[in-house]
């Protein structure tokens, strides 16, 4: 059952998605009335609830996906459509040491931190660094901050940890970070970097020398369908291009 402080997930006839934390004496407003928070508490997942307007909302509780699409940013996210492949490449497991810089609003942390990894960030600005590790807190409980470890530096300087297991850049020159990755990475480990543009992939690949293997770039393209009996279609709309996900795994020089 819900209680306040969760997070609370609504889903009008429309099937348009409303997200927010559970307060005593809160109200969640629209054109269709209101919806006293208190009214929300106690309810089992599924319930559905009635404003004053008599406008109903199913209640659920929001899911990585829906949160990430709808949390509060600063900077640009990563779309779950890429979070996941991120993950699978970079090959993020419970217990493992990842460094991962450029922040954001904190997307990839999460989802990495969710998947049991351990986590180090470097963020530029102290607003996004900010931003990140409120979004992780929110989503994830005050816990997932043992593992988070967030300072605000520059990455082009340099890294000053090493030992990592997994690398994971979301920059506008990320192949300015390989000299550094190359001090800081364990033989074996992996380096994933998400880049908008193909020049920056290409740039990337250029500055992955001797010492690196299975280079590779990969882009997801994510595409639904409308299906409604015997009419079965690609939706109209899809979405394409957002990033190129760049990888390879360093074994040092011999």
């Amino acid at each position: 059952m819900f209680g306040y402080g969760e997070k609370v997930l609504l889903l009008d006839a429309k099937r348009r998605r409303y997200l927010f934390t559970l307060k005593r004496d809160g109200e969640f407003h629209t054109h269709s009335g209101c919806l006293n928070h208190g009214s929300v508490v106690g309810q089992h997942e599924g319930s559905v609830l009635r404003s004053t307007k008599g406008a109903e909302y199913i209640a659920l509780r929001p899911t990585l996906e829906d949160f990430v699409i709808q949390m509060p940013r600063g900077a640009q996210v990563i779309y779950p459509k890429d979070l996941a492949p991120i993950c699978m490449i970079a090959d993020i497991s419970p217990g493992a040491k990842v460094f991962e810089s450029g922040l954001g609003s904190g997307a990839l942390s999460m989802t990495m931190l969710r998947y049991g990894a351990e986590v180090t960030g470097y963020e530029l600005r102290e607003d996004f660094a900010n931003r990140a590790q409120i979004n992780v807190r929110e989503f994830l409980g005050i816990g997932a901050l043992d593992r988070y470890h967030v300072s605000v530096r520059d990455v082009y300087q340099g890294i000053s940890e090493i030992g990592f297991d997994r690398m994971v850049l979301d920059l506008p020159e990320p192949w300015r970070v390989v000299a550094h990755a190359e001090k800081s990475l364990r033989r074996g480990s992996i380096l994933v970097s998400y880049s908008p543009s193909i020049i920056q992939a290409t740039k990337m690949h250029e500055a992955l020398g001797e010492g690196w293997l299975d280079h590779r770039t990969v882009e997801v393209l994510h595409r639904t369908w409308h299906i409604d009996g015997a009419s079965v279609r690609p939706d109209h709309r899809m979405v394409a291009h957002t990033g190129f996900l760049t990888s390879a795994r360093y074994v040092g020089e011999n």
